[in-house]
């Protein structure tokens, strides 16, 4: 089969291997879509590790399964996530499944970014869903961010009637968007980018503010009030320091992007204290969220088709990732192994 081989964001191969053998509790996924995560063009992160083949937001077909798996069979459309806890540490128990150490550790193999993929029994059994009727391969690519989405603002707290500013309006941001008001918030938006504010306002934002003027500012004369939600959808420093001067008494900041490594980050203690302020951040996705996402791409209180930019052969990878380093004129890029 067909790989794209990760070396650096700017070295992505199209090589050949071979098509992963299963076992009896394993299943093998026929990807037909696969999106291009922001987490995937972290080069200080998946370099340590190249080269290797990336990709996990991914939707495909049941190729093959092995002889104990009853729960799904061949031409069933499904998606996968990587990622799964285990149900039963300290943490899942608490409900902070994402701090799951076995959560840390699953995967499926070789990527997304491939023809085929072996799911291994923990990610058959709590990591595979169905993709309901009607719902395209393209749309189940989004289960896994809106997922994420999903869990950010459950623990953030996101309830009709806050003001909800969102710092960062690319994919994530979207999504950050589209949730919020179908939550019955007022949504605040920032870029630096014309196009991506554009996106922004044509996802549902209220209002849309360029991150480079007196945000805070344009926040109270624009929705009445500072925000009660701040979120923060990107690691640009930038962003993060202004996240503070934007939040209003008693309100959160949402952290759901990391910075780059060694970053420290500047604390104005004193300003939270007084503010009764709280931080949260949170990272990856449950099984409950996997859901939940489903349900709101299938009734369509977040829209995910306007977002797909771009769609691309396996052999086009690297430009799908120069694609979403540019930041210029592209939302989400997926890529088509099988075209």
């Amino acid at each position: 089969m067909k790989v794209a081989m990760y070396y650096n964001n700017h070295d992505i191969r199209l090589q050949e291997m071979p098509v992963p053998d299963i076992g009896d509790k394993e299943i093998l996924l026929k990807v037909m879509s696969s999106g291009i995560c922001g987490s995937d063009i972290m080069e200080w992160y998946r370099i340590k590790k190249a080269p290797l083949v990336l990709g996990h937001e991914v939707a495909g077909v049941v190729h093959k399964t092995g002889k104990k798996v009853k729960s799904f069979k061949k031409g069933d459309r499904i998606f996968v996530t990587h990622h799964v806890p285990c149900d039963s540490c300290s943490y899942c128990r608490d409900g902070n499944e994402t701090a799951c150490h076995t959560l840390k550790t699953t995967n499926f193999h070789p990527g997304g970014f491939s023809q085929y993929i072996r799911v291994p029994e923990i990610n058959v059994k709590k990591g595979t869903l169905r993709l309901p009727k009607g719902m395209t391969f393209d749309e189940g690519t989004f289960v896994e961010p809106v997922a994420c989405v999903v869990r950010g603002q459950r623990v953030a707290n996101v309830r009709k009637g806050h003001v909800v500013a969102v710092l960062g309006s690319g994919m994530t941001g979207l999504l950050h968007i589209q949730l919020a008001k179908a939550k019955g918030a007022t949504v605040v938006a920032t870029d630096v980018s014309e196009y991506r504010l554009k996106m922004a306002k044509k996802m549902g934002a209220d209002y849309v503010i360029d991150a480079r003027e007196d945000v805070p500012s344009k926040i109270k004369e624009l929705a009445g009030k500072l925000a009660d939600r701040v979120i923060v959808s990107t690691g640009a420093m930038p962003a993060i320091k202004q996240a503070f001067s934007c939040l209003d008494a008693g309100g959160t900041i949402l952290f759901f992007a990391p910075t780059d490594p060694g970053a420290d980050v500047p604390l104005p203690f004193n300003d939270i204290w007084f503010k009764s302020a709280s931080i949260v951040t949170t990272y990856a996705a449950a099984r409950c969220d996997l859901t939940e996402a489903i349900k709101l791409i299938k009734t369509k209180k977040i829209k995910v088709k306007p977002m797909v930019t771009h769609r691309l052969p396996l052999a086009q990878t690297q430009k799908g990732f120069e694609l979403v380093m540019s930041g210029a004129a592209s939302v989400k890029v997926i890529i088509e192994p099988h075209k």
